[in-house]
């Protein structure tokens, strides 16, 4: 995971030229919706052992709940989505799930942090950021996975040394929140691309 977050830093330097804007997706209760049946066709197409396949495919079958209340107890119905919570696989399962949401312009970027997400999108493809999120929406009904796009986040980060105030900011995008910070990993990242707020975040906790 720390890879992935040096890999979006990273990503974030080499783009930023004008500006980078960051969406930090959401997806609601994201192991929860992991479909069973999705989750095992896309693992069948993986190169790993018949053993580990079918031990995986075993771990995931036969499981049931019930509902108990006043004493009543209703009939047994089959789990046919979802992940065990604090499971070793329950990240991995999510990132397999999530495996077809690509971009659909060759510059932008989509990293995964186990449900977390984020789309980098360079000035030069400002104009794509729409159609971007509308494709990953449309990705993710299909996987049975739910994008709030109500808790969806952009961070514009902005190269002033070199352009000075002579660039025109991109407007919002729909009705996503622009924000000046977001946690990833544990580790809060401004738009200025500082640790000034991360370990005044860190000294406010330990004191």
């Amino acid at each position: 995971m720390t890879q992935r977050l040096f890999e979006t830093l990273h990503r974030l330097l080499l783009y930023l030229y004008a500006y980078v804007r960051v969406f930090a997706l959401d997806f609601s209760k994201a192991f929860d919706t992991v479909r069973h049946s999705t989750l095992i066709d896309k693992m069948s197409k993986l190169q790993m052992p018949d053993q580990v396949f079918n031990w995986i495919k075993d771990f995931f079958d036969g499981h049931t709940h019930c509902t108990r209340y006043a004493g009543e107890t209703s009939s047994f119905a089959s789990i046919k989505a979802s992940v065990i919570q604090s499971s070793g696989l329950g990240p991995a399962s999510f990132l397999v799930t999530a495996a077809d949401l690509l971009p659909l312009h060759g510059r932008n970027r989509v990293i995964k942090f186990a449900d977390d997400t984020y789309l980098i999108v360079p000035a030069c493809n400002t104009d794509t950021c729409l159609g971007e999120l509308e494709h990953i929406q449309d990705c993710a009904a299909k996987n049975n996975l739910r994008l709030n796009s109500t808790m969806t986040k952009e961070m514009l980060f902005r190269a002033n040394i070199r352009l000075g105030n002579d660039v025109q900011l991109p407007p919002l995008c729909q009705d996503t929140e622009r924000v000046t910070s977001i946690v990833a990993l544990g580790v809060l990242i401004n738009d200025r691309l500082t640790a000034s707020d991360h370990v005044s975040s860190l000294l406010e906790s330990c004191s």
